[in-house]
């Protein structure tokens, strides 16, 4: 495989780097390429790495296919209210890169990039250095996989994985498998698990969960056409605290449906609360599953309630549908599991991943490593990002936002150009 899609650069020089070859970072070289400036794509694996490589074989989308609106590249299948799985994802993505035809450097690692006295950006790569007036980080803020320092007390006879690494249920030894976390990641692969007719052991967290259909209509269609994936953090009232906001809970298999932890455990899945130590062979957890449960049906209903409020207010006619009824309720919640009495013979962690800037040296950071900046534009000029969740809106983080925030990102290159090079600070 050649490392480089199309030709490279006539020299180490560009206008703008980007680092991260995802639907972000093509999203980018979309725009620039239309305003023509000069630029260079660097991704450490392949071009959309993650979607190829780190998501399991039953995954399919979450949010409806007509969401998938990257920039030149809407969804133009047969079924838009669908949702797509890995296979589709893989051949839209694979399009959408042919279409673009942008200039990238894959399998390349950028270690470090700094800022010399003349504003110029060096970007250190494991395959050469090369220099760019402007860097857009497109690489995300999923990085490194959490495994909590417990797991090491874990006998080695248990197969471990993370969720970024499960692909099927026969990749796992035979016996009962723990599966750690309940966001969207955790319940889907707990159900993939329980489907396949393992016995599952689910702890659980606080992630909330929405209904995949309510009131006759998808409730991201619902959403959307209440304005909710437009709302900026700005306007949101936790203000930048929603970005910490653990995402909703909900499936695309099978044409969609609701994930209800309390169905699976009718079915045989046994379900406690937050996993926070093992000790002497002891899985334990703490005694708030009936709150984690309460707390993401809450989530559920709210949502459902704020749909019923603009239906109302807009006079639109649409079949009635009651709130959320609990199918199950834990009895008494236990806080133990003995390791050699529960056959867990494997444990996916679902607990997310952590962020891992380090390789760009500039003061944009808060005290988690996360980046700090206003729609993407950082203190730092000439440092951009595009790609992370709630960057502006909620659409950030999906494909239906991801267009309009590498638009606004690439008119600030241009206004940043045309300014350097009113300083003679670049070549004409």
């Amino acid at each position: 495989m050649n490392d480089v899609k199309t030709a490279q650069p006539e020299s180490n020089v560009v206008d703008v780097i980007i680092v991260g070859g995802g639907q972000a970072g093509l999203s980018t070289s979309y725009y620039l390429q239309q305003e023509g400036v000069s630029h260079l794509v660097i991704e450490k694996g392949e071009v959309m790495n993650a979607w190829k490589h780190k998501r399991w074989d039953s995954f399919s989308l979450v949010t409806p296919n007509w969401q998938c609106k990257l920039p030149g590249h809407a969804y133009e299948g047969s079924d838009p209210h669908g949702f797509m799985v890995k296979d589709e994802i893989i051949d839209y993505l694979n399009e959408f890169e042919q279409k673009l035809n942008a200039p990238i450097l894959s399998h390349t690692s950028v270690v470090n990039i700094t800022q010399a006295e003349d504003s110029v950006f060096k970007v250190e790569t494991n395959k050469g250095i090369y220099f760019a007036s402007q860097v857009v980080v497109a690489a995300g803020g999923y990085h490194e996989p959490i495994i909590p320092r417990m797991a090491e007390r874990i006998p080695d006879s248990i197969y471990q994985i993370h969720s970024e690494e499960y692909k099927n249920n026969k990749q796992l030894p035979e016996g009962n498998v723990l599966v750690v976390g309940s966001g969207q990641s955790g319940a889907q692969i707990a159900e993939d698990l329980h489907l396949s007719g393992r016995k599952v052991y689910l702890a659980t967290g606080d992630a909330p969960r929405c209904a995949r259909f309510y009131r006759g209509k998808d409730v991201v269609d619902w959403l959307a056409e209440m304005k909710y994936y437009d709302m900026p953090v700005s306007e949101h009232p936790l203000r930048e605290g929603v970005r910490d906001n653990t995402n909703h809970y909900v499936t695309g298999r099978d044409g969609g449906r609701d994930i209800d932890l309390r169905k699976f455990a009718t079915e045989g899945m046994e379900l406690f609360g937050l996993m926070h130590n093992f000790n002497n062979d002891q899985f334990e957890f703490l005694p708030n599953l009936k709150a984690n449960l309460d707390n993401a049906d809450d989530v559920y209903n709210n949502i459902n309630k704020r749909i019923d409020a603009y239906i109302e207010k807009n006079s639109i006619d649409a079949p009635e549908q009651q709130s959320y009824q609990a199918m199950w309720q834990p009895e008494k919640e236990r806080t133990h599991v003995d390791l050699n009495a529960s056959g867990i013979t494997s444990i996916v962690w679902c607990i997310g991943f952590r962020p891992n800037f380090q390789w760009l040296n500039m003061p944009v950071f808060d005290g988690k490593g996360m980046p700090m900046h206003t729609r993407g534009v950082t203190s730092q000029s000439g440092v951009f990002f595009v790609g992370l969740p709630w960057l502006y809106t909620w659409g950030s983080g999906r494909f239906s936002g991801i267009a309009s925030d590498a638009e606004f990102i690439v008119k600030e290159i241009k206004q940043n150009l045309h300014y350097l090079l009113n300083q003679k600070q670049i070549p004409a």
